[in-house]
């Protein structure tokens, strides 16, 4: 039989359950109405931007009908802003991104502008001969974990990995873009599913090369992940460090998850309830 105490006890006990509800609800709550923008996103333009993490349309170039050959995407920077339009040819386009002037170039092999520092030259990328093309060009910055919806383009997708690591699902299977690695070059047309994993933050200049007559990124609704890219589940849930551009309190963890933090001091981290 129970006595005053114990019952007392049990109160406490379902009180403090209950509590512990709340804040997951609370927590997760709080992730997706104010950082929900940063796991899911459709890249904006960089004129909305509001912090660093996300993905920003720094620029747009109606191109034409492309030269004969195999087409590449050629990335060169420069010390100024006006030296990279001085060298600027038909199909350039100056862009200020991640710290530094970069002049892009859709040509064929082997073009080189005049000065600059060559970065890279990726391809070949997979057009059509007939095709009027638009080049969109963005900078992505996530953090492992991250995502963006489900979509598709109407060319082709390439990326210049700065640093870390992403992660793209598509109906074929997967591929991995990392700093220093392959260049990634995906075809238009299949819907894909991109993650940012690894440890660190994902910096990345990303081309998408568009039929001018069809928008560049539309959602793929008619298609869902397999999950290909996911972290196992007993994957660290290291702490990649308090997303404060997002919300003083919310710590995202490298699978996902994301932690309540009370603060004490700047550096005092104590953690609360993980929420899925």
């Amino acid at each position: 039989m129970a006595t005053q105490g114990t019952k007392g006890v049990a109160r406490c006990l379902a009180s403090w359950t209950s509590a512990r509800r709340t804040l997951r609800v609370f927590a997760c709550w709080m992730a997706l109405m104010v950082c929900g923008e940063a796991f899911g996103q459709i890249c904006r333009p960089v004129s909305e931007r509001t912090g660093e993490l996300g993905c920003w349309i720094t620029a747009n170039t109606t191109l034409g009908l492309l030269p004969q050959g195999p087409i590449f995407w050629h990335l060169d920077t420069y010390p100024t802003r006006a030296a990279a339009e001085a060298a600027k040819g038909p199909r350039g386009t100056v862009v200020t991104s991640l710290g530094k002037v970069w002049l892009f170039t859709i040509d064929v092999a082997g073009w080189r502008p005049s000065g600059g520092e060559r970065v890279a030259q990726i391809g070949p990328l997979p057009v059509s001969a007939d095709t009027k093309y638009s080049a969109q060009y963005m900078e992505a910055i996530f953090t492992p974990g991250m995502t963006a919806p489900t979509h598709r383009h109407s060319g082709p997708e390439a990326w210049y990995t700065l640093t870390g690591e992403t992660c793209l699902e598509t109906p074929e299977g997967k591929m991995i873009g990392r700093a220093g690695g392959d260049h990634v070059i995906v075809p238009g047309g299949p819907p894909m599913h991109l993650t940012a994993t690894g440890t660190e933050v994902r910096r990345a200049l990303v081309l998408i090369l568009h039929d001018s007559s069809q928008p560049p990124t539309t959602p793929a609704q008619d298609w869902k992940p397999k999950g290909l890219c996911k972290a196992p589940k007993e994957a660290n849930r290291r702490r990649i460090g308090s997303q404060r551009a997002c919300v003083r309190g919310l710590t995202l963890f490298e699978n996902g998850e994301v932690a309540m933090v009370s603060y004490k001091a700047p550096k005092d981290h104590a953690f609360a309830q993980l929420c899925r």
